[in-house]
């Protein structure tokens, strides 16, 4: 259905016509290996999803159903992904699609962030939305974006940001928002020395989730002046949303204000970049505590993704698994498993013990073996009897050491 709109209701019957552009072309440099052969939006995580799943789960879950994904970075395994799992419903004109880098407007990439959706902008002017809700692609949250949309229309601003609290302290790692009492932010500052508080607390910050709610024409105008600014380095968070500030046209949308059906005092406001290899090994580490903070059991805001036809996991011959998460088709055989996350279709032989890891998809692990520590991706073999994690000079010497020691193998690799 060619132009058919997607409405998302908001409070006093008002209705928008909104599209959704999710940025997933990054590269994911500081989680190599696990971005060597996958963009970073392409990343597996907790056992059955992969990072894109969270925020196209929280916007279609909120009714924003016209979502344009951007790709660019070794893009395969992501399409792939969204085309085998995220199918909606087109009798009722609703869609998720990846769209490539076309070099509409010559031959070049994407520069930034603010190019891509630059030289992608016929998507905007094929459904000609009121609004454009431009969101990252690669962090692990619940959110319910019909607030923040209903709070950026009822502000008449340009666009809206979404801000999350830290610590003043940690806040110099962030891209930054200084703000007024009444929400209008007066300055964007990336990676402060000295951050500003907010308004109600100068002991925290708010920090960009890198979330944003356009008014079409404003993001319109703001993109063509970008364009011609040969400074610019075209990105949204480094000159769009600055650029929209100096002319007074931007708000701050406070994350501690959304409320997620289903959430529990202990997760509501959890956001995480796990772009780090620590960050994401520690993110899962929290999966698997007694009470995690961010709980995947929420069926009220469910985090949507496609599973493969596999039978459950089985546990043979003595085979434990403790404190852990297991996926389906998984057999743990005479092994032990503790403080783990093991993804589908693994393989854990007789004598093997792995703890504190994370193994993606049908990675195996021979008899005898021993993994500690360690982030295994996918397809990885660990011979019989083999030492992962648990001598790190000489695993530091073979693999991808991180700087907190979680020892990681990359795809389809041998250990020694």
């Amino acid at each position: 259905m060619t132009g058919a709109r997607t409405t998302v209701a908001l409070p006093q019957g008002f209705s928008a016509n909104v599209l959704g552009i999710v940025l997933a072309g990054g590269e994911g440099k500081r989680l190599w290996p696990l971005t060597a052969d996958r963009a970073k939006p392409a990343v597996p995580f907790g056992g059955n999803y992969r990072l894109i799943d969270f925020v196209l789960s929280n916007l279609v879950n909120a009714g924003l159903h016209r979502i344009c994904v951007l790709t660019q970075y070794k893009s395969h395994s992501l399409d792939r992904h969204i085309s085998t799992t995220w199918r909606l419903s087109s009798v009722l004109g609703q869609y998720i699609t990846t769209v490539p880098a076309q070099q509409r407007l010559g031959r070049r990439w994407y520069t930034g962030s603010a190019d891509a959706i630059f030289q992608s902008l016929n998507l905007v002017y094929d459904e000609h939305p009121d609004y454009i809700a431009v969101f990252g692609a690669d962090h692990v949250y619940r959110m319910d974006p019909s607030q923040m949309l209903a709070q950026h229309v009822a502000s008449g601003a340009g666009v809206t940001v979404a801000g999350i609290r830290v610590p003043r302290a940690e806040a110099k790692a962030f891209g930054v928002i200084n703000s007024d009492a009444d929400g209008h932010i007066s300055e964007f500052l990336e990676k402060p020395s000295e951050p500003p508080g907010t308004p109600d607390d100068p002991d925290v910050t708010f920090a960009s989730m890198g979330n944003y709610i356009f008014t079409t024409e404003a993001l319109l105008d703001a993109l063509r002046a970008d364009a011609e600014d040969d400074d610019s380095d075209h990105d949204m968070g480094g000159d769009i949303i600055p650029r929209m500030v100096s002319q007074g046209d931007a708000n701050v949308y406070d994350f501690a204000d959304n409320v997620v059906p289903g959430a529990t005092d202990r997760d509501a406001g959890y956001w995480r970049d796990v772009g780090t290899l620590d960050a994401y090994y520690e993110a899962h580490t929290d999966l698997v505590s007694v009470h995690p903070i961010f709980n995947l059991y929420n069926e009220r805001w469910p985090i949507r993704t496609a599973s493969a036809p596999l039978p459950p996991a089985k546990f043979v011959e003595g085979g434990i698994a403790q404190d852990s998460i297991v996926g389906a088709g998984t057999i743990i055989s005479g092994a032990i498993v503790r403080r783990s996350v093991i993804s589908p279709n693994v393989r854990i032989e007789a004598g093997a013990e792995v703890s504190d890891s994370v193994v993606l998809p049908g990675t195996r692990v021979g008899r005898g073996a021993v993994v500690r520590g360690a982030i295994l991706d996918k397809n990885v073999m660990v011979p019989d009897g083999a030492l992962v994690g648990v001598d790190l000079s000489l695993d530091r010497a073979r693999y991808t050491v991180s700087q907190g020691g979680v020892v990681v193998i990359g795809k389809g690799a041998t250990a020694l």
